[in-house]
């Protein structure tokens, strides 16, 4: 019979719950369901999916969670199968006390798009308490002319169930002399009330004991039960009484311990010991002695423990006032906890996004929620954030607020936020809750590389070994990771079969360092230009560009170059010198050329060796060759003289050549033969003699040798402005016609035609050919 019972009492509850969901499904967009408290863990509450119209693969997509006031997990959401599971059992009791319904909110937080569902959960009471009495045993004391129908008030018992499981009566036995009365306080409270039915005598029976039982509305109900003793005494016909019936105060939840918040008085008309009054608490639950003190002579009441409205914001205490002679009165103080704001707001963060790619619109950074234990203006709270950041809050359903940003983010100028978001509640003083967030930003690729100059100019000396180190550029990239990772790369102009670049110079494609590939000549290539093109690793990827110009450096590596007299080999050149001629006279110019520029092709003439020293002098700056001296008979007819050029570079460089000069009375014969070659002049044809004439008449050069020199010196720096050679209509050069009239030692006028070869950069004179030959007549 007990496990039929069993059976339909469980059937009875799975039928109410069914019941209940159906009516909470079936209301607002605010759900409700239901639970019976002690059920097991695991326990499947409801379908979310089904119920939010959602398949079952999109709450993990949505990345769905539960969230619960206080971060208390009472719940736990299969995303497999979209089921909303008890995550552990629950103690209506515990969750809720005495307050019926018991409602545990929470909400279903769902992203992409943000979405807050609120949901309720009512924990169904069960009949898992008894009524208990604080005290087993109560003694009372009656006297014996207390009038039949006297109403005696006894203490109540507690059940922590509600509803219809909660104290639903009391039973007296036996009765023969009493039956007791179920009464209703202002809380819903029953207690128990005894009312004689009939005189007692204490002559025939002095105490009796009664059992008083407390039942519940379970099925099957539950008890409790407490012993009543009651002592009949003598006559007192005189209780005492409270000058009031009910008192009513009200105290703030921070008053300091051993306050008085209350005093009660009572008095008793009758005298002596039967007219002493002492106080004491009437069967006082242990909640309210360890909370207040009652002061058994003056009736003060004092606190001996911190209140706190959020646990408990009313008293109903009884007082009892008892003579000498056990008579006694009953007052009740009803004690009003006022709120004050000792609870700081509580912040809860749902989730947050980090780090926030740059550039992006607006994002949701953080969701979170606030609440606060306090009421009132104590309780209603307001949240912020720094107005400097580049973020905004929005409120959301119920306390949830959401952190966005409030533009594009840029993390070259910031890369990561310290966010505080401030949660101040209304009351006074104000209190407030701060919680710290750090976003970092993440880095896309919005910076090109850019170069510290826009264009670079090195310089290098010729001849350099290959792959020498001849500078370096350098680029930057505001970005971070790879995308600030910079390569470099040359940017050659179209092929260019006179100055192949590509052959020239290399670039590190890591570390910015330009090479020389190979030995550069500054006489065949002054300078060249390139650009460089620095990118970054990032997708896609961006560059930049910069200019070099390399310019090379002459060194010393070239000798002078004679051009007059010539050194190749043939018939030496004879310079004639007349007998005649006076101190100074010019015998002949020394004309030289050097390759190089600068100081390096500064040029100086010494005279190192002569057959009679003294007679001849070379000047060091333009190599002419002049007379010392006076010439006389005695002086030898032949002289060779060995003349030294040399540039002014470091170290200096040389070339030497060697001039025969022949003394003669007068120029009246064409040319005079020397001692040691007569003969073999004697048997030349005319035209020999005459290309010996020709030759010995180019010492007069030293005319064309100065304008060529300056020719020379202004190609040269038109060349190194433009960065090639003399510009001309046709041709590399354009020939230009040198007039050398007959003076000094020559009888004879030429005219040649005298033009530096274009792109020798050695600055070498050609003679072409002679354009005409003029016979002096005289």
């Amino acid at each position: 019979m007990e496990a039929r019972g069993e059976r339909f009492l469980r059937q009875r509850q799975v039928l109410f719950l069914f019941v209940f969901l159906g009516g909470s499904l079936a209301g607002s967009d605010s759900r409700r369901y239901s639970v019976f408290e002690e059920t097991e863990r695991g326990y499947l509450i409801a379908n979310l999916a089904k119920d939010l119209g959602l398949e079952v693969g999109e709450l993990a997509v949505r990345g769905a969670q539960v969230v619960s006031k206080g971060n208390k997990q009472h719940f736990q959401l299969n995303h497999q199968t979209g089921d909303l599971l008890l995550h552990e059992k629950l103690d209506r009791e515990e969750l809720c006390g005495p307050t019926e319904p018991c409602i545990l909110h929470f909400q279903i937080l769902l992203q992409n798009p943000l979405q807050f569902v609120t949901n309720e959960l009512q924990v169904i009471d069960v009949n898992d308490h008894s009524p208990v009495f604080f005290e087993n045993e109560m003694q009372l004391k009656l006297l014996e002319n207390t009038p039949p129908g006297t109403i005696i008030p006894l203490e109540n018992a507690e059940d922590l169930d509600v509803g219809r499981n909660s104290l639903h009566n009391y039973t007296i036995t036996p009765n023969s002399h009493f039956h007791v009365l179920t009464r209703s306080r202002r809380d819903g409270r029953k207690y128990p009330q005894l009312v004689l039915d009939k005189a007692l005598d204490r002559e025939e029976q002095t105490e009796l004991i009664l059992t008083l039982t407390a039942l519940d509305g379970g099925s099957p109900p539950r008890s409790g039960i407490a012993q009543l003793h009651i002592l009949v005494l003598d006559i007192n016909d005189n209780a005492p009484e409270f000058t009031q019936s009910l008192y009513e105060v009200q105290i703030l939840e921070n008053s300091p311990i051993n306050s008085v918040i209350v005093t009660v008085s009572a008095s008793d008309l009758d005298t002596g010991n039967f007219g002493t009054v002492s106080y004491a608490f009437f069967h006082a639950s242990e909640e309210i002695r360890k909370t207040f003190q009652l002061n058994p002579i003056t009736g003060d009441i004092q606190l001996v423990k911190y209140l706190n409205y959020e646990v408990m914001n009313t008293y109903e205490v009884d007082i009892e006032a008892k003579d000498g002679g056990g008579l006694s009165g009953k007052t009740t103080v009803i004690v009003q906890v006022v709120d004050v704001n000792d609870n700081p707001p509580e912040l809860t963060l749902s989730s947050i996004t980090s780090p926030i790619p740059e550039n992006s619109p607006e994002t949701v950074v953080a969701v979170f929620s606030v609440s606060d234990l306090d009421s009132g203006d104590n309780g209603r709270i307001m949240c912020f954030i720094e107005n400097n950041l580049p973020f905004v809050l929005k409120p959301s359903v119920e306390n949830f607020y959401t952190l966005v940003t409030e533009r594009p983010l840029d993390r070259e100028t910031q890369a990561e936020y310290n966010i505080t978001i401030t949660v101040t509640d209304l009351g006074t003083p104000r209190l407030k809750t701060q919680h710290n967030l750090t976003v970092t930003v993440s880095d896309v690729n919005d910076n090109a590389p850019a170069f510290s100059q826009s264009s670079y100019t090195l310089r290098v000396r010729e001849n350099n070994s290959p792959a020498l180190h001849i500078g370096s550029v350098s680029a930057t990239d505001r970005d971070a990771g790879a995308n600030a990772q910079v390569t470099y790369s040359l940017l050659l102009p179209p092929h260019d079969p006179h100055l192949p670049l590509a052959s020239l110079v290399s670039i590190n494609a890591d570390n910015w360092q330009l090479f020389a590939l190979r030995a550069l000549d500054y006489e065949a290539l002054q300078a060249f230009e390139f650009g460089v093109r620095a990118a970054d690793r990032g997708s896609p990827a961006l560059s930049s560009q910069a200019l070099v110009r390399v310019l090379v450096v002459d060194a010393n590596d070239n000798a002078p170059f004679v051009l007059y007299p010539l050194q190749n080999g043939s018939a030496p050149c004879t310079e004639l010198v007349p007998r005649a001629a006076e101190a100074g006279y010019l015998v002949t110019k020394v004309v030289a050329v050097d390759g190089d520029s600068g100081q390096n092709a500064w040029l100086s003439y010494q005279l190192l060796k002569a057959t009679e020293p003294g007679l001849f002098g070379v000047w060091a700056h333009n190599g002419e060759v002049r007379t010392a001296r006076l010439l006389s008979e005695r002086d030898a007819v032949k002289h060779g003289l060995l003349v030294l050029v040399k540039d002014n570079g470091e170290p200096p460089l040389s070339a030497s050549v060697t001039l025969h000069v022949l003394l003669v009375d007068g120029f009246s014969q064409p040319y005079l033969p020397l001692p040691d070659v007569a003969a073999a002049e004697a048997r030349a044809d005319p035209l020999t003699v005459y290309l010996v004439i020709a030759l010995a008449s180019v010492s007069s050069l030293f005319l064309v040798s100065v304008l060529v020199f300056v020719a020379v010196r202004l190609c040269r720096r038109s060349r190194a402005a433009s960065g090639g050679g003399c510009s001309v209509p046709e041709g590399p050069f354009a020939g230009h016609l040198v007039d050398v009239s007959g003076t000094g030692t020559l009888s004879h006028s030429y005219q040649y035609e005298v033009c530096l070869r274009g792109g020798s950069g050695t600055g070498e004179f050609k003679f072409l050919k002679p354009m005409g030959l003029v016979q002096d007549t005289e």
